[in-house]
């Protein structure tokens, strides 16, 4: 494998795989069609279909809400595009050339897509500052890390981030003092430092206040067109807030899409989901 990755970092495009051809700091290639595209994906689990066929398709720049009962296969989703599971058969590919079923997690974090898990993780000791500086995208090998030294560009994009994760009057805060809702944007913004192209938010809004609830949709329809975003939520109110199209998952399966409104009046989903 260190040796394909090598020769597509070279710029031997010929010699390596489609599914490497663009990992190694060059993105994923957006020029044309879908950012992420699931064809006809299965995964089983013990006898157990977690995803029966399914077909998914985000496009550049698009907000998607992925909504459906528990044990839809919605994290077993997020699972195979982030290369936690393999599937089964099927395939998944991130833009027009990155093979997502052939690369390892960190690979494909690389290539661009960002995953928030529900409970937020951050680094309790340190200032919410330091938790941006920390996820920013830049050399990580010890030796850069001891002798760097933020310049006005760096810090700049740290307050940027700061102001548009409604914390900068919390810069110097330890991350640890903040609210629940506060440490999910900060680690919002932490993905965010990462420059993902595709972000995969699960249930963001667990927990929140009202208030914070409505400032996390006011980011998210901010960060849309600039980046992908893909929305696992439960919450009905917040995904009406995002807007934009819904895709229902039932048994593995796509079972409706469309806007909220109208997938809300679909008979199989309110027998499934939504309830009467």
């Amino acid at each position: 494998m260190s040796e394909l990755l090598a020769r597509a970092a070279s710029g031997d495009r010929e010699s390596a795989p489609v599914g490497y051809a663009r990992v190694l700091g060059e993105g994923v290639d957006t020029s044309h069609g879908p950012i992420l595209y699931l064809d006809d994906i299965t995964v089983s689990f013990d006898g157990f279909r977690a995803l029966n066929k399914l077909t998914l398709t985000i496009d550049v720049g698009e907000l998607r809400c992925i909504i459906g009962p528990n044990g839809a296969g919605k994290t077993t989703m997020m699972d195979v595009i982030t290369g936690k599971t393999r599937p089964d058969s099927g395939t998944a590919f991130f833009g027009q050339t990155i093979d997502l079923t052939r690369l390892s997690e960190p690979e494909i974090a690389t290539a661009g897509i960002g995953r928030k898990f529900q409970k937020p993780t951050v680094f309790e000791p340190l200032s919410v500052f330091e938790n941006l500086e920390l996820a920013m995208k830049t050399d990580k090998r010890a030796r850069h890390s001891l002798r760097a030294k933020l310049n006005s560009e760096a810090r700049d994009r740290i307050a940027e981030m700061l102001a548009r994760i409604n914390l900068f009057d919390s810069a110097a805060r330890l991350a640890g003092e903040l609210s629940h809702g506060q440490k999910q944007w900060l680690e919002i913004g932490m993905l965010l430092m990462q420059e993902p192209q595709l972000l995969l938010l699960d249930e963001p809004v667990a927990g929140m206040t009202d208030h914070e609830t409505a400032k996390t949709a006011e980011l998210f329809v901010s960060l849309a067109g600039s980046h992908s975003l893909v929305v696992v939520e439960h919450d009905m109110d917040f995904v009406e807030r995002l807007g934009g199209k819904v895709t229902v998952l039932h048994e593995g399966s796509v079972l409706a899409e469309g806007p909220l409104a109208e997938v809300q009046q679909d008979e199989r989903v309110i027998e499934v989901y939504l309830g009467r």
